[in-house]
């Protein structure tokens, strides 16, 4: 992807090029013979490299290397759902292959579009660009893209698009609680205990909602994975990328993912510190202006939302933990990996609170 921001890179990000030249040639893809590859994102999710023969500029996605935890980081799913959308009102990258064979590269791939657009990211990650998004213009354009971006994908008819079997849209949510919940004791093992990670899931066992009707679900729909085009005062939305862990379920899950991540002025210090997408500024919708937006136009209720928010944050400290796993079996040495032995228990505590709320 185009300005993704600059993570660790190095000899063993390398891809195996003599062995993506072979799937080339087997798929008929085109003559690699003069094929180059370069890094664009190791660490943090699956790695991207950008991949150039003849004419053709394209994007290649792998898992991140060491062990994962299971299910995570699904480049064939991702794939799958990626060729579904292709004819769909969702932005997304045109996708060409992919490989389940890890003899050719050492792991499953696929290779895609590579994209140019801007992404804002948050000031928790590193960027060397200032936002885009700078009148209130285009932060407001950007407010409300996101939410009719998240309504277009959730309109999608996913059985009509061949996603049948890709996931069970009934009991979603517990299943969800239930695998996070697994996840975080099989990593709890490598890490510490974290007493206050019980507390949360007990109270999202009490307050479980009923879920709404089935939608495709992204499973990391926040706006650092969102491209734009800006033209003028205003932006529009070209891709939805990263869709590692997607499937069929509960729609507001994704919106609760969403506006876990989305900054507002009444976030308290700690909050700022651990969880935000971008540096609130006038033009940006409120949270409860996202929400309200999101309501109108899907026509679905809210009434229950508090319990999405606190699973998002409780979902994100698990999934932070995993890295930090990572991080202190010497499996990735990113130092922000190291920098979560606060941020996970903050995280929890932003979480907690919510709960009183």
């Amino acid at each position: 992807m185009a300005e993704v921001s600059g993570e660790k890179t190095g000899p063993s990000a390398k891809i195996d090029i003599e062995g993506l030249k072979r799937f080339i040639r087997s798929r008929n893809l085109g003559d690699p013979t003069q094929l180059e590859v370069d890094n664009i994102s190791f660490g943090h999710s699956n790695e991207v490299h950008l991949v150039r023969f003849e004419d053709k500029v394209w994007a290649l996605r792998r898992p991140p290397r060491g062990p994962l935890l299971p299910t995570a980081h699904d480049v064939i799913r991702e794939y799958r759902v990626l060729k579904a959308l292709q004819e769909s009102p969702v932005p997304v990258p045109k996708v060409y292959a992919s490989c389940e064979d890890a003899s050719f590269i050492g792991a499953p791939f696929y290779l895609m579009e590579y994209m140019s657009g801007k992404v804002i990211r948050s000031g928790l990650v590193p960027s060397d660009e200032p936002s885009f998004a700078d009148t209130p213009a285009k932060r407001r354009a950007v407010s409300e893209g996101m939410v009719d971006l998240l309504i277009a994908l959730q309109s999608v008819d996913w059985r009509a698009a061949g996603l049948e079997g890709f996931g069970r849209p009934t009991g979603y949510i517990e299943r969800q609680l239930r695998r996070w919940t697994d996840q975080f004791v099989r990593t709890s093992q490598q890490t510490r205990s974290l007493p206050i990670m019980d507390k949360i899931r007990d109270w999202l066992a009490a307050h479980m909602p009923q879920g709404q009707a089935a939608t495709i679900v992204h499973g990391d729909f926040k706006l650092d994975n969102v491209m734009w085009k800006v033209e003028d005062d205003n932006a529009r939305v070209i891709a939805l990328l990263d869709w590692e862990m997607s499937t069929i379920g509960d729609p507001l899950a994704d919106l609760g993912w969403m506006l876990t991540y989305w900054s507002d002025p009444s976030d308290s210090e700690l909050r700022r510190s651990v969880v935000s997408s971008m540096e609130w500024e006038p033009g940006y919708y409120r949270r409860d202006e996202m929400r309200d937006r999101y309501e109108e136009k899907s026509g679905r209720s809210m009434r229950d939302f508090l319990f999405y928010q606190v699973f998002s944050l409780y979902k994100l400290a698990i999934i932070l933990e995993g890295s930090y796993s990572r991080y202190l079996s010497g499996q990735a040495d990113d130092p922000l990996f190291a920098t979560y032995d606060q941020r996970v228990p903050n995280i929890a505590e932003v979480a907690w609170s919510l709960c009183h709320s």
